[in-house]
């Protein structure tokens, strides 16, 4: 049994490469030689979202606090709420992140294939987001 303690992993900012807005990002658990998930707690201030994205073997979301917006490429922009899961399939291109005017706070949880978990891209611009309103 391994045991990790709330703040014995330091908080971070969500790097400008990857998001667009105020984001936090509190790690929770790394891969390890009989895990390969990894998972962090992430907070988007209102209008904070990520870069257009895929995960190799996929991506859960959690939601836990606030309301937030989630979309898959071509598909249509869905409102999220505390309790809800969404679940990425692998390689699926999409985004997310907190409403315009509402943060939100999700679990992401991915796995780790051969080192790497992500795959980062273009940034969801802020025409693309004004077009949610």
């Amino acid at each position: 049994m391994e045991i990790t303690r709330v703040g014995s992993k330091q908080s971070g900012k969500g790097p400008a490469d990857w998001f667009t807005g105020a984001v936090r990002i509190d790690p929770l658990f790394d891969a390890n030689e009989a895990r390969r998930a990894v998972a962090a707690s992430v907070t988007f201030e209102p209008g904070a979202r990520t870069a257009w994205h895929t995960h190799p073997l996929g991506q859960t979301l959690i939601i836990t606090a606030g309301c937030g917006w989630v979309q898959r490429e071509g598909g249509p922009i869905h409102n999220v709420f505390p309790g809800d899961v969404v679940w990425f399939a692998p390689n699926e291109k999409h985004w997310h992140g907190a409403t315009a005017t509402n943060g939100m706070t999700h679990i992401a949880i991915q796995e780790n294939l051969n080192g790497k978990v992500v795959e980062w891209m273009e940034q969801v611009t802020d025409e693309q987001y004004a077009n949610i309103l």
